[in-house]
């Protein structure tokens, strides 16, 4: 993991000028025949809480300790300040602080310049997710994503040095956020990655979209609460469906169904059958559970500008992963996989994500484009309005958003550690 790989090379080669980068000097440096380290680059965490096992943990912990977490060898980064919002005594933020000689600071500001009059870091890793924040009446946590960013932006304004942001998760959570946020990042230039790790993660069986294939349908499955976990479906299948011909398009409406209407569109093939049959075949389900007996079911429909109609039903009484089926045209079955998330070592499909970051950082350019988080935020959220509002059929203009996606690689299988240098 401290080193391009060959495979890597030729795969970013291919990406589009949107969310590609060239070979060199993206992870290593040419020496001739040899590949020697890059000089590690210095972020900025700033992160709502810091605790075993969440996001901050999974994400900046590697940069502190290694891609496993052990000690052993990680990215080339450092993280030189962090902020908390939520710090509590004893927790993983002052312990890493006082063990790596890493000063919290009580601001956002004085952390990304280290209460200086210039900005200090080469980038800033925002992690608005977890801690005790509230809920609207559409079930969105009210994460503080966009104050983190608000803050960030200003302060790179303010001292006249833009460096590149990653934001965890959904932009967001509600839409205006999102889209303040991305209109933002493109008034000061800020190169600026977001979303989940499910685009990276390990795909299970191993199944890839070619890029400009004609998808005749799609089908995501996920699981347990709408908002937190809504993003991921979403973003997992819209990381295939991107590959499409002529990319992205953006969504003319947006729809949520429960209850008998879920299941009636169901059952009249608003999704797709045998695309629905072959997600529900790889998908884990939980011991004794049945599709339909699910309460809690959700059934999000949205359809793009091209014609394609995108279908995510969120089953948390059921499903136990998150999953996707395409249907391409000119072959007779559907792709079906499950994106999956391991705990061991450390939740490793989050080294994935954290391995775009560090090509951004290094590069100045996002590993894959923004505008895939912002599309599934917008979606996202319009799918809990209608669902808030009886269920109403959205128009949504405000997500025509058109982008090219990057051919950037995810996980490969089986072995995440395995040396690079022997690839």
């Amino acid at each position: 993991m401290n080193h391009i790989t060959r495979r890597d090379c030729l795969q970013i080669m291919a990406a589009t000028t949107v969310g590609g980068a060239s070979c060199t000097p993206v992870l290593a440096q040419n020496t001739g025949d040899k590949l020697s380290p890059l000089k590690p680059k210095s972020v900025a965490a700033i992160l709502t809480a810091y605790k075993p096992f969440l996001h901050s943990d999974v994400l900046v912990g590697k940069i502190f300790e290694g891609w496993k977490q052990d000690g052993g060898p990680g990215p080339a980064l450092t993280v030189a300040s962090m902020y908390v919002d939520q710090p509590e005594a004893g927790d993983l933020g002052s312990k890493m602080s006082a063990k790596h000689n890493v000063p919290i600071f009580d601001s956002i500001e004085k952390a990304i310049t280290m209460d200086s009059d210039r900005v200090q870091v080469d980038g800033v890793i925002s992690v608005g997710e977890h801690g005790s924040y509230p809920t609207n009446e559409k079930g969105q946590v009210l994460f503080p994503r966009r104050r983190f960013f608000s803050e960030i932006a200003n302060t790179l304004e303010e001292f006249n040095r833009v460096v590149p942001v990653f934001s965890d998760k959904h932009l967001g959570p509600v839409w205006s956020d999102a889209k303040w946020m991305y209109d933002r990042a493109r008034q000061l230039k800020i190169p600026m990655m977001a979303g989940s790790s499910m685009v990276v993660t390990y795909r299970e069986p191993e199944v890839s979209v070619p890029m400009g294939a004609e998808v005749e349908a799609a089908v995501g499955i996920g699981y347990s609460l709408l908002d937190r976990y809504g993003t991921h479906t979403l973003e997992a299948l819209q990381s295939l469906i991107e590959r499409r011909r002529g990319g992205e398009t953006g969504v003319e409406w947006v729809q949520c169904l429960e209850g008998d209407a879920m299941w009636k569109a169901v059952d009249d093939g608003v999704v797709r059958k045998d695309v629905l049959d072959a997600v529900l075949r790889v998908t884990p389900v939980q011991k004794g559970a049945q599709m339909r007996a699910s309460k809690r079911a959700s059934l999000f429909l949205f359809q793009y500008k091209d014609g394609l109609l995108g279908t995510v039903l969120m089953l948390p009484e059921y499903s136990r992963r998150i999953t996707a089926a395409v249907k391409l045209k000119g072959q007779s079955q559907p792709l079906a996989t499950v994106f999956g998330e391991r705990t061991e070592p450390r939740y490793p499909h989050f080294a994935y994500l954290l391995k775009g970051i560090e090509r951004m950082i290094h590069t100045g350019r996002p590993s894959y484009p923004v505008e895939r988080t912002l599309l599934t935020s917008g979606i996202l959220d319009r799918a809990l309005t209608s669902r808030f509002h009886e269920y109403e059929r959205l128009v949504t203009p405000e997500l025509e958003i058109r982008y090219q996606p990057a051919d950037y690689p995810h996980a490969p299988l089986p072995d995440l550690m395995s040396d690079p240098r022997q690839s």
